[in-house]
């Protein structure tokens, strides 16, 4: 019997300093496991250190690692959903690069897929990232949970197991720019959730930024969820109402006070500047919603590939020697 395979997926940006011992510790697992047999396809999405070579030596030394080198970069939501499919393992296991995923979960994501989960996904029960960090986190995530008209999954980055079928769902939609998050909640399939808690990053610094945060959150928001919009339009009756019956009130004053009454400037300037404001406000929700069709019509790939590396090479079984030792993984 065909045993079941495995494919790993990490998608990497200057991550010369972990991508090593991950791969170390991935193998370790996937060989105390040992009734699979595997494929790590790391993706490097146009990183400007010694990333690539890293990976490069690591391929040349072990068939199961499969390399794809963007052209440029693609970003941190396009490229790692390109390399998920072009996975070709029974089940698909996302990692990130910085260890801030726990490779020992590995065994316990298989665990529960062999038991009939469709999706086995990592949620984050504490972290060691700053307190107000990971403060900021939960609430957005309960602010999307309540604003989506799907159930979502709470501090959840995209770190877990799916299995084919899932894989072949997340194909249909076609999205040139897609949530994963959301596409595994509207989905839907039986869940299973593990708690862990994510330890601090060792090596190298967060490739995150302001922008990149406010793009996946606001993507989040977007793509699972109707109500911005419509809070837009209903401030919008709300306020026109509330006008209404400001002028109104002033009119009641006028005439009951005609010679004495003055509506002054201050009320009118500063009812100006709200107003424009919300205007402005609820331009830019619409936006977001424009620029997401926007991306739609374009359809552009996910990715644009510069290099492939040991694609050619089937699914194999892990080697019982670490490519390096732990010390030059370090450095």
């Amino acid at each position: 019997m065909t045993p079941k395979t495995i494919s790993i997926v990490t998608p990497c940006y200057n991550e010369e300093s972990n991508v090593l011992a991950l791969y170390n510790q991935v193998r370790e697992v996937m060989l105390e496991i040992g009734r699979y047999e595997y494929e790590h396809i790391f993706i490097d999405n146009a990183s400007t250190d010694n990333t690539v070579a890293v990976l490069n030596y690591i391929a040349a030394q072990d068939p199961n690692v499969k390399l794809i080198v963007n052209a440029r970069n693609f970003g941190h939501i396009r490229s790692p959903i390109h390399a998920m499919l072009q996975a070709r393992g029974d089940a698909v296991l996302s990692i990130v690069a910085d260890l801030q995923d726990p490779p020992p979960m590995i065994a316990d994501l298989i665990r529960e897929w062999e038991n009939g989960a469709y999706c086995v996904v990592g949620i984050k029960r504490t972290s060691e990232e700053p307190g107000l960090m990971f403060w900021a986190r939960k609430q957005y995530y309960r602010t999307v949970e309540k604003l989506s008209n799907i159930e979502t999954i709470q501090n959840y980055t995209g770190f877990g197991l799916y299995d084919r079928k899932v894989m072949e769902l997340v194909r249909t939609f076609n999205d040139p720019y897609p949530f994963f998050r959301g596409m595994i909640a509207e989905i839907g399939l039986p869940t299973v959730k593990l708690l862990y808690d994510q330890p601090q990053r060792k090596f190298g610094i967060t490739k995150n930024n302001w922008y990149t945060l406010y793009d996946i959150g606001m993507l989040g928001i977007i793509t699972t969820s109707k109500v911005p919009l419509r809070f837009a339009a209903l401030a919008g009756f709300l306020g026109a109402l509330l006008s209404l019956l400001v002028a109104f009130g002033y009119l009641i004053a006028k005439l009951i006070f005609w010679r004495t009454f003055s509506v002054g400037v201050a009320p009118t300037v500063t009812g100006l500047f709200f107003i424009q404001s919300l205007i402005l406000v609820f331009l830019g929700i619409v936006g977001e919603y424009i620029g997401a069709i926007y991306e739609q019509t374009r359809r552009r790939p996910l990715a644009i590939e510069l290099a492939r590396v040991n694609f050619e090479t089937g699914f194999g079984t892990p080697k019982s020697t670490a490519v390096l030792g732990a010390n030059s993984a370090a450095a």
